[in-house]
């Protein structure tokens, strides 16, 4: 896991957080909430490869 992946993550907190004020004062909170749904999706689909990767090296350690 590179310094990249956490400057993304970063961006995507950031972009999602401002989208979603900015939809909430604009009274528009079900839109909000599916931008941070999306946020975290993608996120989270950026992450699982590395804790597989993660479970699997603890796995391979421990031989179970």
């Amino acid at each position: 896991m590179g310094v990249n992946l956490i400057f993304k993550i970063a961006a995507v907190g950031i972009l999602v957080t401002i989208l979603g004020q900015v939809l909430k004062h604009s009274g528009r909170e079900e839109q909000a909430f599916l931008v941070s749904l999306a946020g975290l999706i993608l996120v989270l689909s950026w992450i699982v490869p590395y804790i597989y990767e993660l479970f699997s090296t603890i796995r391979n350690l421990f031989e179970l």
